[in-house]
């Protein structure tokens, strides 16, 4: 299993952004426990950005981008999409794509995908 993360970018403050991940490799039998983003700035501890649980149908959301980013996902819950609106510098990190995802080969197995950079300029 790969998470293939995509959509970071340099923008300027006020700005949108939209990241997408998706989970390949699962195979056809696969069950998604969670999957969302994490991110992490120069010299801060990595933090939760956004990530659906189980089935809910609502995310969890990181306080600092509460009623700024929305994520959602496709009808195979394979995919997630962070978007990302009324960008400030506060956001500027990198962010990691985050699943933990059951196959019957492995069983359930936390994976991380490569990290996409944003910048925000004031």
């Amino acid at each position: 299993v790969q998470l293939q993360a995509s959509g970071g970018g340099l923008v300027q403050a006020g700005e949108s952004l939209r990241l997408s991940c998706a989970a390949t490799g699962t195979g056809s039998f696969f069950r998604v426990n969670a999957m969302g983003w994490y991110r992490q700035a120069p010299g801060e501890q990595r933090e939760l950005v956004a990530r659906f649980f189980g089935t809910s149908i609502r995310p969890n959301y990181g306080d600092s981008v509460k009623g700024r980013f929305t994520l959602s996902r496709d009808k195979a819950e394979s995919t997630v999409f962070l978007q990302m609106d009324s960008l400030v510098p506060g956001d500027t990190a990198v962010y990691y794509c985050s699943a933990n995802i059951w196959t019957p080969a492995s069983g359930s197995i936390d994976y991380w995908g490569q990290g996409t950079l944003v910048t925000v300029s004031s």
